[in-house]
């Protein structure tokens, strides 16, 4: 099996990461109200699932939430499950 590359890019004007592969469009969505983000939709698209792009999505933005101090939640359920490891 080959590995996947995958390029996350932030797009902060529309609250979302987001990951292109094989042409298709992979997103963690987000909301943020004043110093907390809730992280409240991951979607990868049936043909790109087990490839382990929604996790290199949701640790990437994760990563930048931590960085820029947001107190984090997650109504999201793949991304609460990836914030209890």
């Amino acid at each position: 099996m080959t590995q996947t590359q995958i390029d996350v890019r932030h797009e902060p004007q529309r609250q979302r990461f987001v990951a292109v592969v094989d042409g298709h469009e992979s997103i963690a969505d987000y909301r943020l109200s004043g110093s907390q983000i809730d992280f409240n939709h991951t979607f990868v698209p049936d043909a790109l699932r087990g490839r382990g792009i929604a996790e290199k999505l949701v640790r990437e933005a994760l990563a930048w939430a931590r960085q820029e101090d947001y107190q984090i939640r997650a109504s999201c359920w793949y991304v609460r499950k990836l914030l209890d490891d």
